[in-house]
């Protein structure tokens, strides 16, 4: 058959709703509306099914990090910001998609976020709207209460490694008169303590487990893996379905209701702006014709940027420490099996904190992590030691995410000019003053041997912000390039449809007004839920 552009296309069925994406916020959606006895969906996922051991098992972070088979390992484009280092951008390209490889710390972002959203123009979208929504999504292992729910597909639960390295941290905070906080999640985000996490009982919980494998089973959704989207399949201004490659294939998908992507802030706006809607100049550059100006699609990306400290220890207690000879590896497996404990089951950072950079602000405005581990260029340096990060929550800093040809199979062009706002330079220079104060405080500054990098004394905040340059990375957060809201740079409106578009949605993290304050999973799976309920309350 042919798809109404001169472009052969084996036909692959007929469906009520096609979602492109299965990751934090697509798995979700797909799982709820499959609820829906009456509806067939079709799910179509680039990536590999998720049975790779290691994207299970929560160290595996560390491998699925630059694992082609499961990572589409975007490089961004030069950032003069960062003197014009180019910035690596993972993410999941697999069944679950990000939620199968990211760090699983679970944190849901201020309720100032979601608040300012809905003064934006996203009206439903303020804090009091979306809790029932992160509380639905939640499994709770503490149990339910006012922030958090019990009975939900995505399994969150206190971290299942503790270590002295962990311990230190927290105590040091506490002296410099930090709250101490159990709860990131909850009645506020400020203080210090261990993070809670994705998993269950030491396995990552993804939107694959928890939501896609027992809603698989039910019969009427069908998940089609390595399947590449190419392009929508339009009549006119309304999405019809969709053409996607698969074993060298080209089918084309039909969908009854509609089409919705939730493939993420970077290949959200891409499939738009290869299907003709979206910037004009950019399209008509690249040979497409325009379907619908929408010159907001692939703008407002917005993500954190992270920098760190690191610093040898003699302290036990750090994965280089259980890397250093076979029988503490051995022991360390041993109490993974057995309890699903210990270091396998963490993610990068155990211990963190929420902080703000003076006290008039109204919010924590800054983010610090605290990782058991010395490392650099992704691999463990042979001696033991630990790492301080931190990333400002709230950034002002804008870039974009463009398609680079007409070609499906091209990389779009990833610029998160980092560090242009002045407000991003400064908030950075204070949260690495805050992190040098904590390790001069005992118990940490009895533990530190030495500090590896920046390795020199920063004293103004010249140095400070010429060393962050040179040395930060993404902390892997990209959302906004389908932003939400009613202005001229607006993408999709409240309720989630592309504006000008009819049958089309994006349900992902790319439409977020705002970046929300931290881990952007968990805001991604509750957009997941609550465009769910959007959808079939819609028909």
């Amino acid at each position: 058959m042919s798809d109404g552009t001169n472009q052969t296309a084996t036909d692959f069925g007929t469906f009520d709703y096609i979602v492109v994406g299965s990751g934090s916020a697509g798995g979700v959606l797909a799982a709820r509306l499959s609820e829906r006895a009456d509806l067939k969906i079709l799910l179509l996922e680039a990536g590999p099914r998720d049975k790779s051991f290691w994207i299970h098992v929560p160290l595996g972070f560390g491998k699925t990090f630059t694992d082609p088979v499961v990572n589409w390992r975007y490089m961004g484009e030069k950032e003069p910001g960062l003197h014009g280092r180019r910035v690596y951008f993972p993410r999941g390209k697999v069944l679950g998609g990000s939620s199968a490889i990211n760090g699983m710390l679970y944190v849901r972002g201020a309720p100032i976020d979601y608040n300012l959203w809905r003064q934006l123009g996203a009206e439903g979208w303020s804090y009091e709207d979306v809790l029932p929504y992160f509380r639905k999504s939640e499994r709770q292992a503490r149990g339910a209460d006012k922030y958090h729910g019990g009975d939900g597909l995505l399994n969150v639960e206190d971290g299942r490694w503790t270590n002295t390295l962990g311990d230190a941290f927290i105590e040091s905070v506490a002296a410099c008169g930090v709250p101490r906080n159990n709860d990131f999640s909850g009645a506020t985000m400020e203080g210090v303590g261990y993070y809670q996490s994705a998993t269950k009982g030491g396995r990552r919980s993804s939107s694959a487990t928890g939501f896609l494998k027992a809603a698989e089973a039910r019969g009427n959704l069908r998940i089609e893996t390595e399947a590449l989207v190419t392009r929508l399949a339009m009549e006119g201004r309304e999405a019809r379905g969709v053409l996607f490659e698969k074993g060298g294939v080209t089918f084309r998908a039909n969908a009854t209701r509609e089409v919705i992507l939730a493939g993420g802030a970077i290949n959200s706006p891409q499939l738009l702006q290869l299907s003709g809607i979206g910037p004009a100049d950019l399209l008509k550059r690249h040979g497409i014709d325009v379907l619908h100006e929408l010159p907001g699609v692939g703008e407002n990306l917005a993500d954190h940027l992270m920098v760190g400290r690191g610093y040898e220890s003699d302290a036990p207690g750090s994965f280089n420490y259980m890397m250093q000879n076979r029988f503490r590896q051995g022991l360390a497996v041993a109490q993974y099996l057995l309890m699903g404990r210990g270091p396998f089951a963490s993610g990068p950072a155990p211990a963190g904190a929420f902080l703000k950079s003076d006290p008039s602000v109204e919010e924590a405005d800054i983010q610090i992590f605290q990782s058991a581990m010395l490392a650099e260029g992704g691999k463990l340096m042979p001696q033991n030691g630990f790492q301080i990060s931190c990333y400002v929550l709230r950034p002002q800093s804008r870039g974009h995410v463009r398609i680079k040809s007409a070609d499906p199979k091209d990389k779009a062009a990833i610029f998160a000019n980092f560090l242009d706002a002045e407000y991003d330079q400064r908030i950075t220079i204070a949260a690495m003053r805050m992190m040098d104060r904590f390790v001069q405080v005992d118990p940490l500054k009895s533990l530190v041997k030495r500090e590896v990098w920046p390795g020199k004394p920063l004293e103004t905040d010249e140095e400070i912000i010429e060393f962050v340059r040179g040395a930060a990375y993404s902390a892997f957060h990209p959302v906004g390039t389908c932003k939400m809201g009613h202005d001229d740079m607006a993408v999709v409106d409240p309720q989630l449809r592309v504006h000008g578009i009819g049958r089309l949605r994006v349900i992902d993290g790319s439409i977020m007004p705002t970046i929300a304050s931290g881990n952007t999973s968990a805001t991604c799976f509750m957009i997941g839920e609550k465009g769910a309920d959007m959808v079939l309350a819609s028909q």
